[in-house]
C-alpha cells in the first residue's frame, strides 16, 4: 500500500489555566477538558476560543484514528493560537520551550508515527533562531511559523534572517496563516478562515517573491506553505501579467513570479478535485505534500482520499504526494511499515 505521511496536523497539549497564566493571565491559551475526557474547549484566559475533541491532545486517541484512516505517519504542529507572538520576547521564549518539550512528550510512545514541528518566539529573531536549533536537535522535524508578526511580513529583514538561519541549519519550515486580516466586515460564517486565511498565505508567498527576498535566502531552505498555498495557484497568472505590464511590480523581483515555484512546497489541503489538479499543474507533483489540517472540522476528514481518488494523477505522482515528497522534505528515515510494527 502507498505510504501516507500527513505533514500538516495540529495538537494542543493538556495545558491547564494555571500553567497558561505564567504567560498571561488574561489571554494565554489553555485547554479545558470535559469531565468525560472526550471533549474540550480551547480557552484564551476566561474566553472560549474553539471546541475540540480528544485526538487534539491525546496521542492514543490520535493513533487509533490514524489507524482507521490508513495514515502511517503524522507530523503535528502547534495550534496557531499557541504562537504567543504578542507577548514579551523572554516570556514567549520560555513558553515556546515548554510547549516544544510537551510536544515531544506526546510523541514519546508513538513508535515513530507521530512527529512534531517546533514553535519559536518569532518576535525576537535571536531567540527564535536559538529555539529552532535547540528543538531541532532535540527531535523536532522542523519549525512552524505564522505568516506574519504584527505588521511584518516574511520579506521583513528580521524574518529573512530567521529563514536564512533555518536554511543554513537544515531546518524545514512550515508557514501557517494566522491572525487573519479583517476590518470587521468578516464577522460571521467563519469568513476570516474562508476568505482572509487563503489571502494571508498568498500575501506571504508574494512578499518573498516580489520583494526580492528569495534572492537573499539560500536555495537550500526547505519551505512549505499550508492550505495548498491559499489563493496562490489560482491567481499566479494575474501576478505574472502584472509583473510583465507594470514596472512597479517587478521593481525588486528580477525574474517572472512563476519561476519561483521551485523555491517552496505546498500541502494538498484544497478539498476539491479541480483545485487539486490546478495545484499540481502549477507546482508540479514533486512539490505538493499530503496535508490534512487534522483534527479540525475544516480539515480533510478522510485524509489523503482526494489525492488517492484522482484518476488523472499517475501512480508515481500519488506516491510522491501521499508520502514520498514529505519523506524527502523533512529528511525522514524509512517509515514504511510503521503502522503495522
Amino acid at each position: 500500500m502507498t505510504l501516507r505521511i500527513d505533514m500538516h496536523s495540529h495538537f494542543f497539549p493538556p495545558i491547564g489555566q494555571d500553567e497558561a497564566a505564567a504567560l498571561d493571565v488574561q489571554q494565554a491559551p489553555w485547554l479545558r477538558i470535559d469531565a468525560d475526557g472526550q471533549r474540550g474547549m480551547i480557552m484564551t484566559g476566561k474566553r472560549t476560543f474553539r471546541p475540540v475533541y480528544r485526538a487534539l491532545w491525546d496521542p492514543v486517541a490520535r493513533l487509533e484514528e490514524l489507524d482507521a484512516l490508513g495514515v502511517d505517519v503524522q507530523l503535528m504542529c502547534a495550534t496557531p493560537v499557541m504562537f504567543g507572538y504578542q507577548y514579551g520576547a523572554a516570556a514567549a521564549h520560555e513558553w515556546a520551550m515548554r510547549m516544544n518539550d510537551r510536544a515531544l512528550e506526546l510523541c514519546a510512545n508513538a513508535r515513530g508515527r507521530l512527529m512534531v514541528l517546533a514553535q519559536v518566539p518569532l518576535q525576537d529573531i535571536e531567540l527564535a533562531c536559538r529555539e529552532a536549533t535547540r528543538a531541532f536537535r532535540a527531535g523536532h522535524r522542523g519549525v512552524q511559523i505564522g505568516n506574519h508578526v504584527g505588521p511584518r511580513d516574511l520579506d521583513d529583514e528580521h524574518l529573512v534572517t530567521f529563514l536564512t538561519h533555518c536554511a543554513n541549519e537544515g531546518i524545514p519550515v512550515l508557514v501557517h496563516p494566522w491572525d487573519m486580516m479583517t476590518d470587521g466586515r468578516m464577522r460571521k460564517w467563519m469568513l476570516p478562515w474562508l476568505v482572509a486565511m487563503p489571502a494571508e498565505t498568498q500575501l506571504s508567498m508574494l512578499s518573498l517573491i516580489l520583494s526580492g527576498a528569495f534572492e537573499r535566502i539560500p536555495r537550500s531552505l526547505q519551505l512549505c506553505f499550508a492550505h495548498g498555498g491559499g489563493s496562490f495557484a489560482f491567481l499566479l497568472g494575474r501576478v505574472q501579467n502584472a509583473w510583465e505590464q507594470r514596472d512597479i511590480v517587478r521593481e525588486n523581483c528580477p525574474n517572472p513570479p512563476a519561476s519561483y515555484v521551485d523555491r517552496f512546497y505546498v500541502d494538498s489541503a484544497v478539498f476539491d478535485a479541480v483545485a487539486l489538479r490546478l495545484l499540481v499543474d502549477t507546482m508540479g507533483e514533486n512539490r505538493v505534500m499530503l496535508g490534512s489540517d487534522y483534527p479540525f472540522p475544516l480539515g480533510e476528514q478522510k485524509i489523503g482520499e482526494l489525492v488517492a481518488s484522482r484518476a488523472e494523477l499517475s501512480v508515481t505522482a500519488k506516491e510522491k504526494i501521499l508520502g514520498g515528497n514529505a519523506q524527502r522534505f523533512f529528511g525522514l528515515p524509512d517509515v514504511a511499515g510503521v503502522r503495522t510494527a
